[in-house]
């Protein structure tokens, strides 16, 4: 069985192999601070675990209720943002490709855009559908407010009795308004964790429920996570591990002054992969002053809007490139008598091919340039090896946030806008704070051009 490898030949000459060595006492006590669960934040590890202590009883469960959603629905929307969408998203368009992906499962409640909202009860007033809320206080504007207005659209197309057989509930295993909801209406319901945060719940009913709705293999998905769980236990030697390995690498560059790590990939299904690493990396280690900025770009298509920052831009950025070694199809080059765009010399190369001569050419071009870059490569890309790759990018953050100096595990600052935003609104108990920001946007002085 293949595994999952880190290359970092282009990394050289600012990072040798003699260097990533030299932090293996640094990674050795993060890694176990993680594993034990001994430092900041760990009333919120229970993922690092999560992989071994899934069982084929909780699984079946959510095969059966994912099979009866399938059955019932044309389609089946999933409320919720954040992690709480991110993870499921990310896996269903890497599997099921960029236009596949979007015949059973959408998705709602990570915006408040009323185009999105219109367009989305337009398409489901000629479908049969069923509606997954994700989220564990029921509280959070975004999905609530979707979930509010599904949930009102469902029941006026089916009923109350026929909305209790078409609405599963995600949340808190006891308290908040979406349990008590579902309580109250009869949904049938999946336990958040309480020791598992958003951006690690991939690996729960908020990930694990959409993606089988999807028709993907979620026990293969869970046998990728429980693989890359034991090379991380079984072999810490940084030189060996490649989760650790890169860990250390972007540790190193950081403290080189390369403070942006772009996330690249040469196939358009691997979008969300990106978005979903960016919101994990970015609440992990965005804090106390610090951060690795978390970008990312799609190759080759961004080659020609940003390769040329990338290139000849300023020098405090690195690649993350994540390849996958196995070509899906076989779309072959046809010859053109004509030949008037130049492109017989590649006739009768599969497309892929010549996708993978880009990606070695932007490599050298890029590392020549003054752009270090790695590469993760996929053996395949299935649900089993997408497993691998999520687990390997879990145990990565929590390594390099706790030698960053951070707690890799809470986000204090996403609640600063929320609580703008609800004063502004006029929310009950907000009085003093809605006064104040008033007051405070009034005494500002326009500076507006046009």
């Amino acid at each position: 069985m293949e595994r999952i490898i880190l290359d970092y030949t282009n990394m050289s000459p600012v990072i040798r192999g003699e260097a990533i060595s030299r932090l293996q006492a640094q990674v050795d006590l993060a890694l176990q601070t993680t594993l034990q669960k001994t430092g900041a934040g760990n009333d919120f590890l229970g993922w690092v675990n999560l992989p071994n202590e899934i069982d084929d009883a909780f699984l079946r469960d959510i095969q059966q209720t994912a099979d009866a959603l399938r059955t019932n629905s044309d389609v089946i929307v999933a409320v919720g943002i954040g992690g709480s969408y991110l993870g499921a998203k990310a896996v269903i368009e890497a599997l099921k490709g960029p236009f596949a992906g979007t015949e059973k499962v959408l998705f709602a409640g990570q915006n408040m855009s009323s185009w999105y909202m219109n367009d989305l009860l337009a398409l489901l007033e000629k479908k049969d559908f069923s509606v997954i809320a994700i989220s564990k206080s029921g509280t959070t504007t975004e999905p609530g407010l979707a979930f509010r207005i599904l949930k009102n659209a469902v029941e006026k197309k089916y009923g109350k009795a026929g909305a209790k057989e078409r609405i599963v509930a995600i949340t808190d295993k006891a308290r908040g308004a979406l349990k008590q909801l579902a309580n109250g209406e009869g949904y049938k319901t999946y336990v958040i964790p309480d020791d598992v945060g958003g951006r690690f719940s991939v690996l729960t009913p908020v990930g694990l429920l959409p993606i089988a709705c999807a028709g993907l293999d979620i026990r293969e998905f869970v046998n990728g996570f429980k693989t890359m769980a034991k090379v991380i236990t079984a072999e810490t030697n940084v030189m060996k591990n490649p989760a650790l390995a890169y860990a250390a690498i972007r540790t190193l560059l950081h403290r080189q002054g390369k403070d942006i790590e772009l996330l690249v990939n040469f196939e358009p299904a691997l979008h969300f992969v990106s978005e979903w690493w960016k919101q994990l990396y970015g609440e992990s280690e965005g804090k106390d002053g610090k951060a690795l900025f978390p970008a990312s770009v799609d190759f080759s298509t961004d080659l020609h809007s940003m390769g040329q920052l990338i290139q000849d831009g300023k020098r405090n950025l690195f690649e993350t490139f994540v390849m996958v070694k196995k070509s899906r199809y076989s779309v072959l080059i046809p010859h053109d008598d004509a030949n008037l765009d130049g492109f017989n010399f590649v006739e009768g190369k599969n497309l892929d091919d010549v996708n993978y001569s880009a990606y070695q050419g932007t490599i050298l071009a890029h590392r020549d340039g003054g752009t270090p870059n790695m590469t993760i490569e996929l053996p395949d890309l299935t649900p089993f090896y997408l497993g691998q790759l999520f687990y390997f990018f879990e145990i990565g953050v929590a390594v390099s946030g706790y030698m960053l100096g951070v707690n890799p595990f809470d986000q204090p600052g996403v609640e600063d806008y929320k609580n703008n935003m609800f004063a502004l609104l006029g929310k009950p108990g907000k009085e003093q704070a809605t006064e104040k920001i008033r007051a405070e946007l009034a005494r500002m002085m326009p500076k507006r051009i046009g």
